[in-house]
């Protein structure tokens, strides 16, 4: 009766601007047979630093990423940032 925990990895592609979307299961498995398993996510941004990432995200990423999505994703990301002090003063 051996216990053991199993990770695993899938990915999603979110957004004009390729956000990727990890979703990683934990498997609590005995003899083989999974016993229960969970589920938690986590979602990157093209400014999201993945210099700490695995191998298999980095080649991900870098392929999604060009620098034309980078560039839109910080134009989109100021735009909202100026919208919203406009916003908060029209209050």
């Amino acid at each position: 009766m051996a216990l053991e925990k199993k990770t695993s990895f899938d990915y999603e592609i979110r957004s004009e601007f390729k956000h990727v979307q990890e979703r990683t299961k934990t498997s609590v498995m005995e003899d083989g047979k999974e016993l229960s398993y969970s589920y938690s996510r986590r979602v990157l941004s093209p400014d999201a630093d993945v210099s700490a990432e695995s191998d298999e995200v980095k080649a991900l990423v870098n392929a999604l990423w060009t620098d034309e999505v980078k560039a839109a994703y910080a134009a989109a990301q100021a735009a909202q940032a100026a919208a919203a002090p406009a916003a908060e003063e029209s209050e």
